[in-house]
């Protein structure tokens, strides 16, 4: 067999099992959001690859990606690199090319509604206030998407600066817990891709690590 006979052969085997879901993290590009409040999605996208022994970083879809194999599901991995505001066009970028509808897209994102080691999983709904979910309800026009909500705690007062606090990183203690509750997320995200979104809820929207 031929190097060309090979690649052919690689190439069908991939196109047999074609991507079907996309899996997104959101956060803002740079080091110095690396660990703030706001990076939670890239965090939990961070483990998730690394329990998966790949990295997210090929530049596609003005996001940095990769492509995973799990629960029998080929999906493809983003981290949107638009800045949390334009994250919706990275998103549908990516839809459009694999064709995948929104009900395939899982979003993961920080919470401020929900205590650090708590987290929530929801089919659909409102923006909540959250702008990189803002700019995907936009972009999609829908907000039937998945999503994997990670708390990452309230203002201390109500006349904390809001952008001042997500952008913040979290106390070590505080830190060392959330970090914890992103190790569920692999776990979450298998029920998800089965379709098993239900028992996901179920199991998983009254945890709550400390």
């Amino acid at each position: 067999m031929s190097i060309f006979d090979l690649f052919k052969k690689i190439e069908k085997k991939e196109d047999s099992c074609p991507i079907t879901h996309l899996i997104v993290g959101l956060g803002n590009p740079g080091e110095k959001y690396t660990y703030t409040r706001h990076n939670a999605g890239f965090l939990a996208i961070d483990f998730l690859c690394g329990k998966l022994g790949t990295k997210c970083d090929r530049l596609k879809f003005k996001s940095l990606s990769c492509d995973i194999k799990l629960a029998n599901t080929r999906a493809l991995v983003l981290k949107p690199q638009t800045f949390m505001n334009a994250s919706g066009e990275a998103v549908i970028e990516a839809m459009n090319f694999y064709k995948i509808p929104p009900e395939n897209v899982i979003i993961v994102f920080d919470d401020v509604s929900l205590d650090v080691g708590k987290l929530r999983i929801r089919k659909n709904g409102s923006a909540g206030g959250h702008n990189g979910i803002k700019s995907i309800i936009q972009m999609l026009n829908s907000d039937s998407f998945p999503r994997i909500k990670l708390g990452v705690g309230q203002k201390p007062h109500p006349d904390y600066d809001l952008v001042d606090w997500v952008l913040g990183r979290m106390s070590k203690e505080n830190e060392d817990i959330f970090f914890k509750t992103i190790g569920l997320v692999p776990d979450i995200l298998t029920l998800m891709l089965k379709g098993e979104i239900e028992k996901a809820m179920c199991a998983y929207n009254g945890t709550e690590i400390k």
